[in-house]
């Protein structure tokens, strides 16, 4: 990547500051997966994560630059804290990439270095040179970011950028860490340093922004006229506090105000070239598997992906659509693989029109997978008088989802509940070593008597925090996701599940959510005899 790129290098940080969200904790297996997608997707940089912060976050990482940082694949990131031993772990998780980068920060604001780090200027820019350094010794292609560099003394800002370029950073990345900025101060900050750090031209200068204003996406956009060719971005916009800018957002924005943007590029108004290498067509079939594995629902008027993105409902706007599409809608959804709603199968209908109609919503699954996705059609299909493409996706990703090995596995749900009766369930459920179990208990609903009875049975202490439905399609009969979050000491642990019967959809997202917890407490008693 040359220091003046002719194009917007898209970094994506969902699998490190994203999975930083609430209750969007993920196992290595779904990682894994959403780095594939990644991969498809077509990100240049994949941030896999913190690999100092926990054995799963090393392993994480590991696996991601062995399967997914292949010699034609992106490049592959670890985060790491302007600490030696941070750096070290990071270069040893990130071996098996064929193109790896660390990506090391260190506060610069005042606010962090009296109340955070507790270091002088002085002390601090010591620090950001020795390792960026030290990073070098094991990797060629070095990140650097001076965090809260928004709020930073412009001044101290320019000497450390300065000093970490030299010391062999290959991108400058200038983090807007509290969402504090406005676009106009952004472009102002990002004209600054490229007037002001003498060695500026030898980098890629690299942006990210957070969403607490929400102002994200803007600021990442005015970086990108100012000069900026690399965006920190999350599917989905998920991330710590309000999140980050959506990938989603920034790539739709560079293809649709194209000739806006061409002559930031030194290229003719008119230029079609892509502005990112990304293939947009991949970007609704990302969002979807990101907010199913991490538990975080689209908002249904979140830009480019949510459920009204695309939706008409005024009588003026449903004419205007109807003479010509341009009049309301800026973008195709087929741009971003959204599907058409349209009901092209049934219970009559056979395997193979089901891989095909699969394979034209982006789904290439295994004969194992398509098995169980058909057989699991064929019983909503009974149940339900229409079949869209969207009970499709849905169940194809209920399916197909990547369950905990040695988890909990349920096995009947059975519910009896009435204005005249007290709401009573009845659960079996087949623990991890292999015994099936099953009781009774009442609550004040059937979806409580239902987590009561199953509380009772896998006797893991946690906190109910959120419990919501969604319905995939409309009428009486349509398919109901349901998401909930549990808590245990700091933590939130998120799972998902669909079906006609929102009870029982709302058994198997409890127990989801409860085998992440199950997972996550032995990770934790292994790493504590290992210590």
């Amino acid at each position: 990547m040359r220091s003046q790129a002719d194009r917007v290098i898209i970094f994506d940080t969902t699998l490190r500051d994203g999975e930083q969200s609430p209750g969007a904790t993920l196992n290595v297996e779904e990682k894994l997966a959403i780095a594939h997608q990644l991969a498809l997707l077509g990100v240049d940089v994949i941030e896999a994560g913190f690999a100092v912060a926990s054995p799963g976050d090393f392993q994480a990482v590991k696996s991601i630059a062995e399967q997914v940082g292949i010699a034609d694949g992106p490049i592959i990131c670890s985060l790491a804290r302007a600490v030696r031993q941070d750096i070290q772990t990071a270069a040893e998780a990130l071996k098996g990439a064929a193109r790896p980068r660390i990506h090391t920060m260190i506060s610069t604001s005042d606010i962090h270095l009296k109340y955070q780090l507790k270091k002088s200027r002085s002390e601090v820019l010591a620090i950001a040179q020795e390792m960026v350094a030290y990073a070098k010794y094991f990797v060629d292609d070095v990140e650097f970011s001076p965090m809260d560099a928004s709020r930073t003394e412009p001044e101290f800002l320019y000497q450390v950028l300065e000093r970490a370029i030299a010391a062999g950073a290959t991108t400058i990345n200038i983090p807007d860490t509290v969402g504090y900025c406005t676009p106009k101060e952004i472009g102002n900050l990002i004209q600054g340093i490229r007037e002001n750090v003498a060695n500026i031209d030898q980098v890629i200068l690299s942006i990210h922004t957070q969403n607490d204003l929400g102002l994200a996406t803007a600021n990442a956009l005015a970086a990108i006229e100012n000069g900026v060719r690399q965006v920190e971005c999350t599917i989905n916009g998920i991330g710590e506090r309000a999140g980050n800018a959506a990938l989603e957002e920034i790539v739709m924005a560079l293809q649709v105000r194209k000739p806006f943007f061409n002559p930031y590029f030194g290229r003719a108004v008119d230029s079609d070239v892509p502005l990112c290498n990304i293939k947009t067509q991949e970007i609704y079939k990302t969002s979807c598997l990101v907010s199913q594995l991490t538990g975080m629902l689209i908002q249904p008027n979140k830009a480019i992906v949510g459920a009204n993105a695309f939706a008409h409902e005024s009588g003026i706007h449903q004419d205007g659509i109807i003479k010509h599409r341009q009049t309301y809608e800026i973008m195709e959804a087929s741009a971003i693989g959204l599907p058409e709603n349209r009901i092209v199968l049934g219970k009559h209908s056979g395997r193979n029109a089901f891989r095909t109609r699969l394979k034209e919503l982006g789904f290439e699954l295994s004969e194992a997978d398509l098995n169980k996705a058909f057989n699991r059609f064929k019983e909503v299909a009974d149940k339900k008088k229409e079949m869209s493409d969207w009970d499709l996706e849905a169940i194809v990703r209920d399916e197909t989802q990547l369950y905990i090995d040695s988890g909990f596995q349920l096995e009947h749900v059975q519910v009896i509940c009435g204005d005249c009766t007290c709401p009573t369930a009845t659960i079996t459920i087949v623990t991890p070593e292999g015994k099936i179990l099953t009781d009774a208990s009442v609550g004040t609903g059937p979806v409580d008597a239902v987590y009561q009875a199953i509380n009772r049975l896998v006797q893991i202490p946690n906190q109910l925090t959120e419990f919501s439905v969604q319905s995939v399609t409309a009428g009486i009969d349509a398919l109901g996701t349901v998401t909930v979050r549990i808590g245990h000491e700091e933590r939130i642990f998120s799972g998902q599940a669909s079906d006609t019967d929102i009870v029982v959809a709302a058994a198997y997202a409890y127990i989801n959510a409860l085998n992440r917890l199950y997972r996550y407490l032995q990770t934790q008693s292994q790493t504590m005899v290992s210590v």
